[in-house]
């Protein structure tokens, strides 16, 4: 295995492997000394690289102590470089960071007579200088040598990369880089680090950016204590973006200061490894800034602009959830914003969503939350192009999105393109919709989208992680309205209509004859009494048993309510009762259902659930049948 020829200039020559992705040199390692940290930290590892002809010196980054622990990294070994960053010290030196790396062979001896890069006298008069420790003179590679020559071969002197353990500006014992490769320099000579420069072995960096996203305050609270936070979401201009948060003092420092859409320069920041799960910046990292960080305003905003990779909506029904796309297209529908509660905190939350198209011939919903989600009917009326970043694509209910960073009516040629489309005849086009009814306020799937009863067997619906979701036409064939033990098919649900109970959590009878709720640990004189049964539906191709809830029931007699049937059968009257339910039986309805697997001691059973019902409009389904079979 041959080394690759040149590779120390080149990598000398750049700022890291981003500079080219293509470009894996294959070189040899020379020298590798383990650094012990202080602190329980990981230990460091210098090494020194090889093409044959000039050798670099550098470190390993910390996720590659394993491969050094267990021998595949080491001495003599040659490696192809995956991944890597040149770091320049304050005395003007460079070190390699190898991120990754992987063992080519080892031959067990150094390959060539390579010189010092710094020595070698061909690559540009600043970094040839003789560069070493504190007083300028050379100082020995790795601790005090009797020789000066170059103990790998070659007449190259050996300077010591990481300077004194007095000099704090290096990396060396105390872990800490410098300043990293400069995108520009304004009138005051300040220069600048592009957010895709950005790496855990700097501290001495300044970022130019462009607020794209700013989030409103949230408090936290947990056993170490609480406060609050906001992030904001920073775009620079080598089109990269990256999370920022503010915790405590910085929120009251510099909330009020940030506005979305000016420009301003970052420093004093803390680094650490984005959780991509959470996080749709392009940056790997996140930066969380302290009252302590230094923040200024810019005036000049006009070189940087958000950059997108947009997608028609089409292609979202072939793509997985998941995932995240730029999103260009009509904003024609804005629904009412409804507040929410989070299960996992269990705090409220604002959503509204929205319905979107373009020009592939489909719609989808896509919702936005927060501020957004509360000021979504006057920020998205009147029909706006709008640009979504990186939105979330979901399954839930066929295709759906989930979005935060937009731009309305962007200044973009696709955004006028698709606005002379809509307006020439796109606003009349019949659009497909990716999304269908998720929960019980919604409504049916589209009439070619619909499947058949029979469906919930021949696809072994219900058996994966997630519910599945499917409408068909159907007839309700059968109501199980008695409950041994039980007057009615209904529920005592608490009496309390607020947080947390919403007439909604199960309420139990004591002695006295009041009604206790666990949920809220209040006790209330009265009840809600909430309908739940089962029945079964049928088609053409099968019958299929369903529970149905209060919702749905409701809807299902005509807007009655189970309280009033319990004053029914309270008076005597068990033939209205009977009647309600009769004449529910023997209808027709368009019926969305969710389908999941559930476990019940040891046993786990399909449950199909009522999510919605649709009245039958029998002029349009004569329409879509015509038209299905191409009348």
């Amino acid at each position: 295995m041959s080394l690759t020829d040149g590779a120390i200039q080149r990598m000398f020559s750049m700022s890291g492997s981003s500079d080219d992705p293509s470009f894996l040199p294959s070189v040899q390692i020379l020298h590798l000394k383990k650094i012990p940290q202080n602190g329980g930290a990981d230990d460091r590892w210098k090494v020194v690289l090889s093409d044959g002809n000039r050798f670099l010196s550098g470190m390993c980054a910390t996720q590659l102590n394993i491969k050094v622990n267990s021998g595949e990294i080491a001495q003599f070994g040659i490696i192809n470089v995956n991944e890597f960053l040149v770091n320049t010290l304050p005395s003007g030196q460079k070190i390699v960071i190898v991120l990754r790396c992987e063992l080519v062979q080892n031959p067990g001896s150094r390959i060539g007579n390579p010189v010092d890069i710094t020595k070698a006298g061909n690559v540009g008069s600043a970094q040839a200088q003789p560069s070493g420790g504190v007083g300028g003179g050379a100082q020995p590679m790795y601790g005090k040598v009797e020789s000066a020559g170059n103990p790998y071969g070659g007449s190259g002197g050996g300077s010591n990369p990481y300077g004194s353990r007095g000099n704090s500006g290096g990396m060396g014992m105390s872990g800490q880089g410098s300043s990293n490769p400069v995108i520009r320099t304004n009138a005051s000579s300040q220069s600048f680090t592009p957010i895709s420069g950005l790496n855990m072995y700097s501290n001495r960096w300044v970022i130019r950016a462009k607020i794209t996203n700013k989030s409103e305050i949230r408090t936290w609270s947990n056993a170490k204590g609480e406060g609050s936070l906001f992030s904001v979401v920073v775009l620079d201009s080598s089109g990269t973006d990256v999370k920022c948060t503010f915790f405590k003092e910085a929120v009251d420092k510099f909330y009020n200061l940030l506005e979305e859409g000016r420009v301003y320069t970052f420093s004093g920041g803390r680094l650490k490894v984005a959780n991509m799960q959470y996080n749709t910046c392009k940056s790997q990292f996140e930066i969380t800034f302290d009252q302590n960080s230094e923040i200024h305003l810019q005036d000049d905003a006009e070189d940087i602009q958000e950059s997108y990779d947009f997608v028609k909506i089409a292609a979202l029904s072939e793509m997985e959830p998941s995932g995240f796309v730029d999103i260009l297209a009509v904003v024609k529908h804005v629904a009412d914003p409804a507040v929410i509660v989070s299960k996992k905190s269990g705090k409220e939350m604002t959503k509204c969503e929205l319905t979107i198209q373009d020009d592939s011939g489909a719609d989808v919903r896509l919702t936005v939350w927060g501020d957004l989600a509360a000021n979504a009917q006057t920020k998205f009326a009147n029909l706006p192009i709008v640009a979504f970043k990186r939105a979330r694509i979901s399954d839930y209910g066929g295709r759906s999105l989930s979005g935060s960073g937009c731009s309305v009516n962007p200044t973009i040629p696709q955004a006028n393109q698709l606005r002379q489309w809509w307006a020439d005849n796109g606003s009349n086009t019949q659009a497909r919709s990716l999304s269908s009814a998720g929960g019980g306020a919604r409504g049916a799937d589209p009439f070619e989208q619909r499947k058949t009863v029979s469906s919930i067997k021949e696809e072994q619906l219900g058996y994966n992680e997630k519910p599945d979701w499917l409408s068909f036409k159907a007839t309700i064939t059968f109501l199980k309205k008695d409950k041994a033990g039980d007057e009615g098919a209904w529920y005592t649900a608490c009496f309390n209509s607020g947080d947390p109970c919403k007439n909604m959590f199960k309420a139990t009878q004591t002695s006295d004859g009041f009604f206790h709720c666990d949920k809220c640990q209040q006790t209330n004189e009265k009840c809600v009494r909430r309908f739940i049964f089962s029945g079964t539906v049928a088609d053409d191709t099968s019958t299929s048993w369903v529970s149905v809830f209060n919702e749905q029931a409701e809807n299902m007699f005509n807007g009655v309510k189970a309280d009033e049937l319990y004053e029914k059968l309270a008076e005597g009257d068990r033939d209205s009762y009977d009647s309600t339910f009769a004449k529910a039986s023997c209808t027709e309805w368009i019926i969305k259902c969710k389908v999941k697997q559930e476990h019940v001691g040891d046993e786990s059973r399909v449950k199909t659930s009522i999510v919605s019902l649709t009245p039958i409009d029998y002029a349009a389904e004569s329409r879509n049948l015509l038209a299905a079979l191409g009348v």
